[in-house]
C-alpha cells in the first residue's frame, strides 16, 4: 500500500523498462494501450511544450517524454490523489532523466475564461496537447467506485469543455491529438467546428476482423484543411497475439501513420 496515495499501486514497466508508473490496483484508472497510442500518434519530430489533459498517473505524457526528447511535458491532472502519484512517479529511478522536461499541474481541465488562466493553463503555450477524455456521460451508470468515475464519466460539459481548453492553451497551429470511442465521431466533428482543421482520423480494431470501436484523432489548431479518414490500425492478430506493428507502437518504436 502507498503511503503517498491512500491506495494500493502496482508498479509498472513500460516501453521495455524505458520508464516505470505506479498506478491504481482495484480502484481508478489504469493506463494501458490508448495512452500509449496516443504517445504514439505524436509526430516523429514533435518538440516544445505538451500537455496531457486528464493525465492520471501520466503515463501516455511520460510516453511522449521518452519517445520525443525535444519535448517539455506538464501533467494535467485534476483529482490531488492521481497528481500526486504522478508527481511520485517522476521521482522514480528510470523516470530521472526526464526530471528537467516533465511536470505536474493539479488543474480542471473543464475551467474555463480566467479560472482556467489562474489554474496554471496559460492560453496559446502549448504546441501540442493529448488527451484521453472520458467517454461515459453523467446520465450513464457510473462506476461505485468515485476515482474511477471521475476517470470514465464526463462532467456537466461534456466533450466541448475539453476540446474548449485544448483550443485555448495550444499555440496558433498546434496539434491536438487524442482517442475517443468511434460512436461518438459525430460528437468530437461537432465540437471541433471552428476550432480545429486537418482532422486525420486512424480507425484502431483490436483484430482484422472486426469493428474499429476506437478512433485515434490528429487536428490542427485554426487550419481550414479537410477531414481525413486513413487506414484502420490492427491491433492484434485473429489468436490474440498483438501485431507486430502494435508490438512496436506499445513499446516506443514506431509511430502510428497519419499520411
Amino acid at each position: 500500500m502507498s503511503e503517498l496515495a491512500e491506495f494500493e499501486t502496482s508498479l509498472d514497466d513500460f516501453y521495455r523498462g524505458r520508464f516505470q508508473a505506479e498506478q491504481p490496483v482495484g480502484t481508478g484508472h489504469r493506463a494501458g494501450s490508448d495512452a500509449l497510442l496516443i504517445a504514439a500518434a505524436l509526430p516523429e519530430d514533435a518538440a516544445g511544450e505538451l500537455a496531457d489533459l486528464g493525465a492520471g498517473a501520466g503515463v501516455a505524457g511520460l510516453a511522449a517524454a521518452v519517445s520525443n526528447s525535444g519535448l517539455k511535458v506538464t501533467l494535467v491532472e485534476k483529482n490531488a490523489r492521481m497528481a500526486a502519484l504522478a508527481m511520485k512517479n517522476l521521482r522514480l529511478r528510470p523516470n530521472l532523466g526526464l526530471a528537467s522536461r516533465a511536470s505536474v499541474l493539479q488543474a480542471d481541465v473543464t475551467l474555463s475564461g480566467s479560472k482556467r488562466q489562474d489554474a496554471g493553463l496559460r492560453e496559446n503555450s502549448f504546441d501540442y496537447v493529448i488527451m484521453n477524455p472520458p467517454y461515459n456521460h453523467e446520465a450513464q451508470r457510473a462506476s461505485p467506485d468515485t476515482l474511477r468515475s471521475e476517470a470514465h464519466v464526463m462532467g456537466l460539459f461534456g466533450l466541448d469543455a475539453w476540446i474548449r481548453t485544448a483550443t485555448a492553451i495550444l499555440k496558433p497551429g498546434g496539434m491536438l491529438v487524442m482517442i475517443y470511442r468511434t460512436e461518438k465521431i459525430g460528437e468530437v466533428a461537432a465540437c471541433a467546428q471552428g476550432r480545429f482543421g486537418a482532422i486525420s482520423i486512424v480507425p484502431v480494431h483490436s483484430k482484422i476482423d472486426e469493428g474499429a470501436k476506437r478512433i485515434l484523432l490528429r487536428m490542427v489548431k485554426g487550419s481550414r484543411a479537410p477531414l481525413t479518414i486513413m487506414p484502420g490500425l490492427v491491433l492484434h492478430e485473429s489468436d490474440g497475439r498483438p501485431t507486430e506493428l502494435a508490438e512496436a507502437l506499445m513499446n516506443g518504436e514506431a509511430r502510428v501513420t497519419f499520411g
